[in-house]
């Protein structure tokens, strides 16, 4: 059943046409994803979804009671607000009792005897009774949790960018909602955080609606791709891999219709110039004909971008690092690494945010100094650094002066020469937009402009810093085959796998506090190499547990007896494991009676906790007890 409609929306952004007449519907439990070139809409058409832009023409239906959630590629906090009180921001009857309540809940605790607070906290348990708030409070404190925010209280202000994105999609996945829309969820997250949020939405009641460049999410999350191309909209039922064979599809039918197109204005053209003897009218007829055909927009693929530009010839020694060391405020993020980069690598740096990655960049560029060691770089090396700030764009520049900054015209991989509005134009800026001022693009365009200046310096040695961030599929992809055919080095921090599995053979894996590995291959192969290693751990802990048991039990003569401790324990194991059995029991009928006080819910669930693991204990303490009974029962039958 459809949820909402979209009817004949068009959408222009100055004079450029973003959208025009499409229409859709999203139905109940789709997970859709929204795809296409940056600058083609696609925040756009998301705002207008969730009402917060409108359309030039047309109309969005759904329901009165339609409830839309919505998180933004760039969030915007009140800095002033703790992470809780920023989570339960908003003016929905839900999210006001749970604000309400965790603030009487803290202003209680340091008053406690305060009569009204107490009457006020007993109203607010009723309300999250009757809106079934308890959960969505769980819900919550797990989500921020497992995206890595621990401090509840802590002021928005003191979080960093990627941290405050996390509390963004925390507040987006604690309320639910008929449509769940996220703008570039996956953006700051690592991989271990995206694979969660994977299996999180897989769980989600409501629809989703996602912009994402992340492929290998899209091909896990999504059951529909809607894609915007040229201002029109294609939709494709299934995943990401699905829209691949559906577009290729379309794009061969496509370009056969043009040929069809060709064919028939030549037809008419050759009428015309022969000069054939007709009727004026027919003759009129034939001339706008031919018009039209002239006029009709001719298929043109917006993935066939070549950016093969040159590089500087690169000489043996590229760079060499030698026991680097490198902390801030106390901790310790390189610790003696030792790395030498040879010519052609391919390298991925990898980890958690915060554990060093981009500073092992900003040594190896020379930006930062290590705290000891030391960085060796090759004569011939030239760097391009493509970094996560580009915010120090000039807007006030055309498009075309900021190219023409770095360079007029640039020399290819095969030696011929193409000037700046050549290569903007393979970079989809078309002469109509290269006369555009920065400040007028969108974030992603920003992104593919900054890309573009990166590459047309002409560098051997390429860093690329989070390139996939707010940079749309079909440039990544275009980027992914320029890579394949640079003839230098490329050292990327990333957190895209798909990027990392297709553009790195080696990696240098940061798991924090200055622990580093080094690994040859590529991300996927590398994250089977750690699954191993983890069931393998396991595996040898068991087996040395066993060997362990068996060797003790080998060393002692076969007992006689229980000694006296192991006797008196016996005795009273049974009754102590029936005491436990019946206090877990008691103690989860008390968290399901106290589900409206979520704190004494807290405290119960800790105490059942550890009578759940005190009744394991006992129970494994019973086996190994009643095995020595039997052995020491074998032992008196086989002396007789």
């Amino acid at each position: 059943m459809s949820i909402v409609s979209l009817e004949n929306i068009t959408k222009s952004y100055g004079d450029k046409l973003l959208f025009d007449d499409i229409s859709f519907s999203i139905s109940e439990k789709q997970r859709i994803g929204l795809i296409g070139v940056n600058g083609t809409g696609k925040s756009t058409l998301l705002k207008i979804i969730a009402d917060i832009e409108s359309a030039e023409n047309g109309k969005v239906i759904h329901a009165n009671k339609f409830h839309i959630e919505y998180l933004p590629q760039h969030p915007i906090f009140d800095k002033e607000l703790t992470v809780l009180d920023q989570i339960y921001y908003g003016n929905s009857p839900l999210l006001k009792a749970m604000r309400e309540y965790e603030q009487t809940v803290n202003a209680l605790a340091a008053a406690p005897n305060d009569v009204e607070k107490q009457k006020r906290l007993n109203d607010l348990q009723q309300q999250m009774d009757i809106l079934n708030a308890w959960e969505a409070i769980s819900v919550a404190k797990t989500v921020l949790t497992r995206l890595g925010i621990t401090n509840f209280d802590q002021p928005v202000k003191e979080l960093s960018g990627g941290q405050r994105k996390r509390v963004a999609i925390a507040k987006a996945l604690i309320q639910p909602a008929d449509l769940l829309i996220l703008d570039e969820p996956t953006n700051h997250l690592d991989n271990e955080t995206i694979e969660w949020l994977e299996g999180f939405l897989a769980q989600y009641k409501g629809a989703i609606l996602v912009v994402t460049h992340d492929r290998y999410f899209l091909n896990r999350v999504t059951n529909r791709i809607l894609e915007i191309d040229q201002g029109k909209l294609y939709s494709y039922d299934g995943n990401y891999e699905t829209f691949l064979e559906g577009k290729a599809e379309r794009e061969e039918l496509e370009i056969a219709s043009d040929r069809k197109r060709d064919n028939l204005l030549r037809r008419e053209l050759a009428w015309l110039k022969r000069g054939a003897k007709a009727r004026s009218t027919k003759q009129k007829a034939r001339i706008e004909r031919v018009e039209k055909l002239k006029s009709q927009k001719q298929f043109k693929s917006n993935e066939k971008l070549d950016i093969a530009i040159g590089a500087n010839r690169l000489g043996k020694k590229v760079l060499e690092l030698k026991d680097v060391n490198k902390g801030f405020a106390g901790a310790k993020l390189i610790n003696d690494l030792n790395y030498l980069v040879e010519q052609g690598d391919r390298l991925g740096i990898i980890g958690p945010n915060g554990t060093g990655k981009t500073t092992l960049l900003d040594i190896l560029a020379g930006r930062v100094k290590p705290d000891t060691g030391t960085v060796e770089m090759g004569q011939t090396v030239k760097i391009g650094y493509y970094t996560q700030d580009y915010q120090d764009m000039d807007e006030d520049l055309r498009v075309i002066e900021y190219i023409r900054e770095t360079a007029e015209i640039v020399r290819t991989s095969d030696g011929q020469f193409i000037t700046a509005e050549q290569m903007l134009e393979r970079f989809l800026f078309p002469r109509s937009t290269q006369w555009t001022y920065i400040g007028r693009l969108s974030g992603g365009e920003r992104r593919r402009l900054y890309l573009l200046q990166t590459l047309m310096e002409e560098p051997n040695v390429l860093f690329l810093d989070e390139p996939t961030n707010d940079l749309d599929i079909q440039t990544l992809s275009i980027l992914e085959d320029y890579l394949e055919q640079f003839p230098g080095v490329v050292i990327t921090v990333s957190h895209d796998r798909y990027f990392l599995d297709r553009v790195v053979d080696h990696l240098i894996a940061f798991e924090g506090h200055g622990v580093i590995h080094l690994f040859g291959g590529n991300y996927t192969e590398y994250l089977e190499i750690k699954k191993q290693e983890k069931n393998s751990k396991s595996d040898i802990k068991e087996t040395e547990h066993r060997v362990k048991s068996k060797n003790d039990t080998r060393k002692k003569d076969p007992p006689k007896k229980l000694s006296f401790k192991d006797q008196h324990e016996w005795d009273e194991i049974e009754g102590r494991i029936a005491a436990l059995e019946d206090c877990n029991a008691k103690l989860l009928r008390e968290i399901d009676q106290a589900a409206s006080d979520f704190n004494r819910v807290q405290e119960l669930y800790l105490e059942q906790q550890q009578v759940e693991k005190d009744l394991d204990q006992a129970i494994e303490r019973w086996t190994e007890l009643s095995l020595l009974v039997e052995e020491i029962e074998q032992n008196k039958q086989n002396a007789r």
